[in-house]
């Protein structure tokens, strides 16, 4: 499977454009071709990400003209809310409908640091990890950049009503980010623009199952944002079994392509390790697992996973994930328990988008 390729399935095109796609120096050059002057490029992201207008006609301090033209050129990408669910610890995870019906999911979280939102790049996704309700019914398409863009700012909006802000974005929702890598990054330097979403680089995480050339190309992109490895298994047999990605590109190339990443960047690596109970959670895993990062400049992130009716995996015990986490300090790797959000509403990715639109994944 080394031929594996980013996935075709293009965002329509039938229709005009996002402007949330426009990176700031494409709407200065735009509006250059349209004889009108570069400046207006910050009044108009002013307007889109610091007033958050959801119509070109309320851009008060732009001529008539402009603003026809923008009309006439563009479209504000509109996320429908299909339904919105909100956790006793005050999580809230939206099914957004799209302009052609499908829906995909977003999760706010809030954290004692700030609010942070999980944002989804794909509608569904192909990599069939075993494990994850994502990838029931396959990939549809591809999301656009600015209907990416528009899940920040619609969980802004939300915000907005409790005078509170989006502190931080994580890219780890439904689908694979590097199979939609050329929507990704311009997504990535909208939302950290100072003119932009103005997210700071080191409060914004990608995540890749491991799509090998295009961590390579990230690495060459040299952002200074966070970036984590959903990595589950400590051997190539086991990961291959949970993730047919691995089978396109197995662990020691992965660990490869991490390598050259943190020579590149200079930055560490974060690993997501979900605990699936009997198949990679003893503690001769973490001896396995210690024994594969040695050297790495990383982080390990231990997931007790959620459960998903759809899937056969169960949840290790809480005494087994500790004995876990003891065996990786013992080896003196640098380990955390993710805290668990949502716990009493569909918080599985794609779980919510499965119940609610059972046609998109059967």
């Amino acid at each position: 499977m080394e031929q594996l390729k980013t996935t075709s399935k293009r965002p329509n095109t039938d229709r005009l454009p996002s402007i949330y796609s426009l990176q700031f120096e494409e709407l200065q050059d735009w509006l250059m071709e349209q004889n009108e002057p570069k400046f207006r490029a910050g009044q108009i992201f002013d307007w889109l990400y610091k007033k958050r207008v959801t119509d070109f006609e309320e851009m008060s301090n732009l001529s008539k003209e402009l603003r026809e033209k923008l009309s006439n050129s563009f479209i504000l990408t509109n996320l429908k809310i299909v339904t919105r669910q909100e956790s006793s610890d005050g999580t809230v995870k939206f099914l957004f409908e799209l302009h052609d019906g499908y829906s995909i999911e977003t999760v706010v979280m809030r954290h004692d640091y700030g609010n942070s939102v999980c944002v989804t790049t794909q509608v569904g996704c192909r990599l069939g990890c075993t494990f994850c309700a994502s990838t029931l019914g396959g990939l549809k398409r591809n999301l656009e950049a600015g209907e990416i863009v528009a899940q920040v700012l619609e969980s802004q909006r939300a915000m907005d009503e409790v005078e509170e802000r989006v502190s931080s974005v994580v890219v780890m929702g439904i689908g694979e980010p590097f199979d939609n890598y050329d929507e990704l990054v311009p997504f990535l330097k909208t939302i950290n623009h100072e003119k932009g979403l103005n997210i700071g680089a080191r409060h914004i995480t990608v995540s890749t199952s491991g799509v090998v050339p295009k961590i390579y190309k990230f690495a060459d992109e040299k952002l200074q944002i966070n970036f984590a490895i959903s990595l589950h298994a400590p051997t190539t047999e086991i990961r291959s079994k949970l993730m047919p990605v691995n089978r396109a590109w197995p662990l020691p190339k992965l660990m490869d392509s991490i390598r050259y990443y943190i020579e590149t960047t200079g930055r560490r690596v974060t690993f997501e390790y979900g605990l699936f109970g009997g198949v990679n959670d003893q503690e001769e895993h973490a001896e396995q697992l210690a024994d594969l990062i040695k050297g790495v400049k990383c982080h390990v992130n231990l997931i007790p996973v959620n459960y998903v009716l759809e899937r056969d995996y169960v949840r290790t015990p809480k005494n087994q994930i500790f004995a876990f986490e003891k065996v990786l300090k013992k080896r003196n790797v640098n380990v955390t328990i993710r805290r668990e959000q949502g716990h009493d509403i569909d918080a599985a990715c794609g779980q919510l988008r499965a119940k609610e639109r059972k046609e998109e994944t059967r």
